[in-house]
């Protein structure tokens, strides 16, 4: 055999260029999609229920950015209810003051980069139907059902509007890179959470200004091939997680990573899925 006609033959079967070998993830549960087209990329485990920890403040935000009329620089004022709440519970925070007037856009930034349970609190608060912060912030997470519905996360059911789960708060990795898909629409929502630090100046009981003390996002991924947010999520049974979105040269991939064992071991998982996405729709 000629040598040309060797190199024409090892042409003819080359593998395909979609043909890149999936990666292996130590998460216990993944999904990858083309962020473009919604077309799945990657499962593992895609439809198992698992705890999402505070991936759930995704679901949060996107309820609040749906509410008719909503007005960005309406202030609130933190309730004593809220800091209790974070004391009792030992939860992630925001640092936010009792009786600091806030905006709904500052308790966006203060609960998708911090994590902050409290301005997590505050906006279910704010936005729940009823005459007590219990009632309210109960029909608030009836909405955040309502709307896992209405995107079609059969797999899904919130009973807190943080992650801090009250026995019956899961989704799947499906699910939430469905409702990643969907609150990356809002263009609110894509600036909040690539954002990596934020300063707020609230304005405190006696009508000054009290500039408060960075808020720094947990997602360390930001900004790394094209890493535009979403929300990391982490608990002692949930263990690590992190709902993403990239965007490099015109391709788009979402997905999930629920249950990585460590911070470290997420981080990885995430990119493994960043760069097999981009090599598939390639």
């Amino acid at each position: 055999m000629t040598t040309g006609a060797v190199f024409a033959t090892g042409a003819l079967t080359a593998a395909p260029a979609q043909a890149v070998t999936a990666p292996s993830i130590t998460a216990k549960g993944g999904y990858l999609m083309n962020g473009a087209n919604g077309k799945t990329l990657f499962t593992k485990a895609a439809d198992t229920k698992r705890l999402t920890a505070s991936t759930t403040k995704i679901m949060t935000a996107k309820v609040v950015l749906s509410q008719p009329n909503l007005n960005l620089n309406t202030k609130v004022t933190i309730r004593k209810e809220v800091s209790d709440y974070i004391v009792s519970k030992g939860a992630s925070s925001a640092r936010l003051i009792v009786g600091d007037k806030v905006t709904v856009r500052q308790l966006l930034y203060g609960m998708m980069l911090p994590s902050g349970c409290d301005a997590a609190m505050t906006l279910a608060d704010k936005f729940g139907s009823g005459s007590t912060v219990k009632a309210r912030t109960k029909n608030f997470i009836g909405k955040m059902n309502a709307m896992a519905k209405s995107l079609g996360m059969t797999n899904t059911h919130f009973d807190s509007f943080d992650g801090i789960s009250n026995g019956s708060n899961y989704s799947t990795p499906r699910d939430l890179t469905k409702l990643a898909r969907s609150a990356m629409k809002s263009g609110t929502f894509k600036a909040v959470v690539k954002t990596k630090a934020y300063t707020a100046k609230t304005i405190t009981k006696t009508g000054a200004t009290r500039t408060m003390a960075t808020w720094k996002n947990t997602n360390t991924l930001l900004g790394w091939n094209g890493t535009l947010g979403i929300k990391t999520g982490s608990g002692s049974q949930a263990k690590y997680c992190l709902v993403f979105a990239a965007t490099k040269n015109g391709e788009s991939v979402m997905g999930a990573v629920l249950t990585s064992p460590s911070e470290a071991n997420r981080t990885s998982d995430v990119k493994k899925l960043v760069n097999y996405g981009y090599a598939r729709i390639s």
